[in-house]
């Protein structure tokens, strides 16, 4: 009988394959998405030091009532300007993306759409 793998497992090899590749650099940070059913949440990580630069999720206290009235969708694209903005304020302009193993649809995509708009270069 076939075990069927678990969809966080296969996402999982699916974003240490990916990060074999990729790597945050001091010119050219790694803008790092986790989704998880609840929240989302993105870092501007340094690999280099081992730093956040910059950090944003739905959790945050300044957003917070802002997306009371949003869907999901809505609010991933919030938290894509607010992480980009915080990453303009600390001089970052150009991002490498790592969507972690999620496929690039629906919440992880309007958070990269709502980086674009607050200023961040893929």
């Amino acid at each position: 009988m076939f075990n069927k793998r678990d969809r966080n497992d296969v996402r999982q090899i699916r974003h240490a394959r990916v990060r074999k590749k990729i790597s945050g650099t001091p010119e050219m940070p790694r803008l790092c998405v986790y989704r998880s059913n609840a929240a989302i949440y993105a870092q501007v990580i340094d690999d280099t030091r081992g730093v956040t630069l910059a950090q944003a999720s739905t959790m945050d206290a300044s957003i917070k009532e802002q997306l009371a009235e949003l869907d999901k969708k809505g609010a991933s694209k919030a938290v894509g300007k607010l992480v980009g903005e915080r990453a303009l304020k600390e001089g970052i302009t150009q991002v490498v993306f790592d969507r972690s193993g999620y496929i690039y649809t629906g919440r992880v995509a309007s958070l990269a759409d709502g980086a674009r708009e607050a200023g961040l270069k893929f």
